[in-house]
C-alpha cells in the first residue's frame, strides 16, 4: 500500500535575532521592504518586527547593487510590498548568511496525510513531500501521521520494522520515503 503526505507551511517562519531593545530572540516578518536608490546604486532591507517589544530590524537583501541588475518585476513587488516576495526572500539560504538569522519553525507548518492513516497488517511504503524547507524530525512526522508516540516510533527503527534510504533521526528539509512493515 502506498501513501504521500505533504509538509506545508502554515504561516511564514520567525526570524531567530537578538533584539537589541528587549533581548527578546524572535522577528516576524512585516511583509513590508525598505528600497534606497542612490544615483545607480541600489539597497533593499525586508523589514521585521519583535515579537517581544514591536522594534523594527532591517534584513539586507541587495547592499550597494546597480538598479540595473534588479529585473523590473522584482523592482515592481518590492515597491508594492509583495507577501509572496517576502516569503521567497525569507526561505532564501543567501538572505540567512547575510543577516545572520536562522529560521524558527515551531507551529509554522502542518502534516497533510490525506486522511486517517491507521496501519493495518500489510507493508506500508509513505512518500513524503516538503513545499518549504521546513527542517522537521522524520520520527516526528511518522509519529505524528500514523498517531504514534516517539517512543514507540524509535523502537520500530530500532526493530527493523520502519525502515528507509535516508536516516531517520536529525532533521530533514527535502523529500523522501520509508517503509512501515507490519
Amino acid at each position: 500500500m502506498s501513501r504521500n503526505w505533504v509538509v506545508m507551511p502554515t504561516r511564514l517562519p520567525l526570524v531567530i535575532r537578538r533584539c537589541h531593545r528587549c533581548a527578546s530572540g524572535r522577528f516576524r516578518a512585516s511583509g513590508r521592504f525598505r528600497v534606497n536608490a542612490n544615483h545607480k546604486l541600489i539597497d533593499v532591507w525586508l523589514l521585521a518586527l519583535c515579537t517581544g517589544c514591536g522594534d523594527t530590524t532591517k534584513l539586507t537583501v541587495l547592499e550597494r547593487a546597480t538598479v540595473r541588475s534588479v529585473r523590473p518585476e522584482i523592482l515592481d513587488r518590492l515597491h508594492d510590498n509583495d507577501a509572496g516576495l517576502t516569503a521567497e526572500l525569507l526561505l532564501d539560504p543567501l538572505v540567512w548568511r547575510r543577516n545572520r538569522i536562522a529560521l524558527d519553525w515551531d507551529g509554522a507548518w502542518r502534516l497533510d496525510t490525506g486522511g486517517p492513516d491507521q496501519p493495518d497488517g500489510e507493508a506500508i511504503e509513505v512518500a513524503v513531500r516538503f513545499t518549504a524547507p521546513i527542517p522537521v524530525r522524520p520520527v516526528r512526522l511518522i509519529a505524528e501521521g500514523f498517531g504514534f508516540t516517539r517512543a514507540e516510533v524509535a523502537g520500530l527503527i530500532a526493530e527493523g520494522s520502519l525502515v528507509s534510504a535516508v536516516r531517520l533521526s536529525g532533521r530533514l528539509s527535502g523529500d523522501f520515503t520509508f517503509t512501515l512493515k507490519r
